[in-house]
């Protein structure tokens, strides 16, 4: 293997690619990024067994190529040298089948490297009907729900984001079992099958990383145990999680005792402002009283203080509630919304918290309060 590459088209793939190595890996070999240089170009790739991303650079891209070859460099060293390279080409020539040069016109690295031949075979089949959606919209879709994503293994079908499909209807879905968001989108091309899986919400997240804002289609592969993300030159393979999703469409009430209208960025100052009291404590809680169009959030720490904020809003005469919520659980939920006008959907003080646009409902966040006495 010998050829030479421009430093920032390198790099660009790299970072793309390294999500696909995990710290925990108990494969050595899976602790590298595989380097496979053939005549049509460069394929990069970089996997934990449960998580494959794979990046192909074409020739047109790579500035000389002399001899095709494959090697397995270490994922802890190669991203950190090339990303300190001080020259804006860099070249590759094997010195044998496990020793590499790297080098510029002003520095030299040679490298110990992993023996190719131990690298698992790693199939990335395409599926021949992939679900095609928008690069911005579904990289929006996973913002404005993987947080809500439960971080705890006593149930792991929870750990994951729940991607259902129904003819032209996308939906993304996510709970703790203490709070929901919920993002429902239309796609161009109905779906002849009906789709219900669950990825892993630590991969999810990793390709929220790699996917653009710009509109550019991805294609999703969908198959048994796995589903396969086609990006421009990239190819994301995850495994699924096993189980079935629990259904989540009657937590979520259809009918309301109190609608509140009221500004976002005004709700949340004051819920922010509020949490600073609490801000140590285990839920972050704090209050919200509702008279008729009065708002008042406020929280209390026995040892530091308390404060009170008041908003204003819109509601329906005779509407009073009081209720306790987490300060961190709401703010998180009111930061996925772009629109200033918001509804804030309440029947009890032991019913759920709904937030949603007022001008549309294709996001649903779901906040169940926190009973105080």
């Amino acid at each position: 293997m010998k050829f030479s590459i421009e430093k920032n088209v390198l790099l660009e793939n790299l970072n793309n690619v390294v999500r696909g190595i995990s710290n925990k890996n108990v494969i050595p070999i899976l602790s590298g990024i595989k380097f496979e240089l053939k005549n049509e170009g460069l394929t990069l790739t970089a996997s934990d067994s449960e998580l494959t991303i794979e990046s192909f650079i074409e020739k047109e891209k790579i500035r000389t190529i002399e001899s095709e070859g494959t090697v397995i460099i270490s994922s802890k060293y190669i991203l950190e040298i090339i990303r300190k390279m001080p020259s804006d080409v860099i070249n590759f020539e094997m010195q044998d089948s496990l020793k590499i040069k790297i080098y510029s016109d002003f520095n030299e690295y040679n490298l110990n490297c992993l023996d190719p031949t131990e690298y698992p075979s790693i199939k990335l089949i395409l599926h021949k009907d992939p679900i095609v959606i928008k690069s911005n919209i579904l990289k929006e879709t996973i913002n404005q729900t993987s947080f809500a994503i439960s971080n705890q293994e006593l149930r792991p079908i929870l750990t994951g984001l729940n991607v259902k499909i129904n003819g032209d209807i996308f939906e993304c879905i996510a709970t703790d079992s203490y709070r929901l968001a919920k993002k429902s989108i239309k796609i161009d091309t109905p779906v002849e099958e009906d789709v219900n899986i669950v990825i892993p919400g630590k991969n999810i997240s990793e390709l929220e990383h790699i996917l653009s804002d710009e509109d550019v289609d991805v294609f999703m592969h969908i198959f048994n145990n796995r589903v396969l993300f086609q990006y421009k030159n990239i190819k994301f393979q995850t495994n699924l999680l096993s189980g079935s999703f629990p259904n989540t469409s009657n937590l979520i009430p259809t009918d309301f005792e109190i609608t509140v209208n009221t500004n976002k960025f005004d709700f949340m100052g004051a819920v922010d402002r509020a949490a600073l009291l609490t801000m140590g404590k285990d839920k972050n809680i704090v209050k919200m009283k509702i008279d008729e169009e009065n708002m008042v959030i406020n929280s209390y720490a026995s040892e530091i203080g308390k404060t009170e904020e008041k908003v204003k809003v819109q509601t329906e005469k005779g509407s009073k509630i009081d209720i306790s919520f987490s300060a961190k659980y709401m703010m998180e939920a009111l930061k996925t919304f772009k629109d200033d006008d918001l509804q804030i959907l309440l029947n009890n003080d032991v019913k759920p918290i709904i937030l949603k646009s007022a001008k549309e409902d294709s996001l649903i966040q779901l906040i169940l309060p926190i009973k105080t006495y």
